[in-house]
C-alpha cells in the first residue's frame, strides 16, 4: 500500500481539514460563509464524533461536529469519493442518527435540535454544473410550501461552473480545489494548513504510525500464511478497511469481518485521513 507522504497532504484530506477545522475563528467563518448566515458563537460538540445508534445498525463517524448558540447542528465533512448515490444515502443516515443521537429519552419531537448536513465535494455534484445545491423537504403539490422540519442537506462543488454563489463562498470552494487564496479568511486557512504541516510532532506522529502499520500488517500476513487464516494480499486487505471505513463501519464490527485488530484498522484508518 502507498501511503501519502505528509508534505503532500493538502486541505482536502481529512487529516488536515480537520486540524483546520479545529480552530474556531476558523470553523465559525466558515459556516458562516457556507450557508451565508451570522452565527453569534459556536461550540464544539466533539471534532470527530461516532454515533453508534443500535449495536447491530451501522455506526457513524461525523468529522467536525459543532452547534451554534440557539443549538444548531452543523456536521461538515469533506468529501473527495464520487460516488453521489452513496453520498446520497449517506446524508439521509446521518440525519436520522444525529436526531436519535440528540433527543434523550422522554423529550419531546419539538425539543430536536435543527440540523446540517454538509458535504464539500471535490467533484461534478450534478451535471448542470452548479457549486451549491441546498436540500429541504417541500410539498410536490404546492414546492412553495415547506415542511420545515429542521433539516437542511448542502452539497457544494468545487468543480461548478456556473454564476451561482456568492464571491467570499466561490473564493472559498476555489481554495478548496488548488487555487491560490484569494481573501483574508482563505489566506487565515492557507496559513493553518501551512502550520499543521511544519509541526514536527505531527510528522513524526503521522510516520511512525505509517512505518508501524507497515510491519503489523506484513506479520499478519506471515502469520496468515502459517496458520491458513489470512486471504489474499495485504494490499487488498487494506484496501478492503479503507472500503469499509469510508462506509462508516465501525471498527470493532470491522475487525471482526477482516480478522484485523483493532490497532491494525486504526493505524489503516489514520493514514489514510480516515480516522
Amino acid at each position: 500500500m502507498s501511503i501519502k507522504p505528509y508534505e503532500e497532504l493538502t486541505i482536502q484530506d481529512n487529516f488536515i481539514f480537520q486540524k483546520v477545522m479545529r480552530n474556531k475563528r476558523i470553523c465559525k467563518q466558515t459556516l458562516e460563509r457556507l450557508l451565508d448566515i451570522d452565527i453569534k458563537d459556536i461550540e464544539y460538540l466533539e471534532e470527530e464524533k461516532t454515533i453508534d445508534v443500535r449495536l447491530d445498525s451501522k455506526s457513524v463517524r461525523l468529522d467536525v461536529f459543532v452547534n451554534d448558540d440557539k443549538g444548531t447542528i452543523f456536521n461538515i465533512e469533506m468529501q473527495t469519493s464520487k460516488d453521489m448515490k452513496e453520498l446520497i444515502k449517506r446524508a439521509r443516515y446521518y440525519q436520522s442518527a444525529i436526531d436519535i443521537d440528540s433527543l434523550e429519552k422522554g423529550q419531546h419531537y419539538s425539543e430536536l435540535n435543527d440540523a446540517y448536513v454538509i458535504f464539500i465535494c471535490t467533484f461534478e455534484v450534478y451535471t448542470d454544473k452548479l457549486h451549491k445545491y441546498d436540500f429541504k423537504n417541500v410539498c410536490l403539490q404546492n414546492t412553495g410550501r415547506h415542511l420545515n422540519d429542521g433539516t437542511q442537506k448542502i452539497f457544494l462543488s468545487t468543480k461548478g461552473e456556473l454564476d451561482d454563489i456568492s464571491k467570499p463562498l466561490k473564493y472559498f470552494l476555489d481554495y478548496i480545489d488548488g487555487k491560490e487564496p484569494e481573501d483574508s479568511l482563505m489566506c487565515e486557512i492557507d496559513s493553518e494548513v501551512h502550520t499543521i504541516k511544519q509541526c514536527d510532532e505531527w510528522r513524526r506522529d503521522y510516520m511512525t504510525l505509517a512505518f508501524e502499520m507497515e510491519n503489523k500488517l506484513k506479520e499478519g500476513i506471515e502469520i496468515g500464511r502459517e496458520e491458513g487464516r489470512e486471504e489474499g494480499r495485504a494490499e487488498g486487505k487494506v484496501e478492503t478497511v479503507i472500503g469499509m471505513l469510508k462506509e462508516k463501519l465501525s471498527i470493532e464490527m470491522i475487525a471482526r469481518i477482516t480478522k484485523l485488530t483493532v490497532e491494525q484498522i486504526t493505524e489503516i484508518g489514520k493514514m489514510n485521513a480516515l480516522l
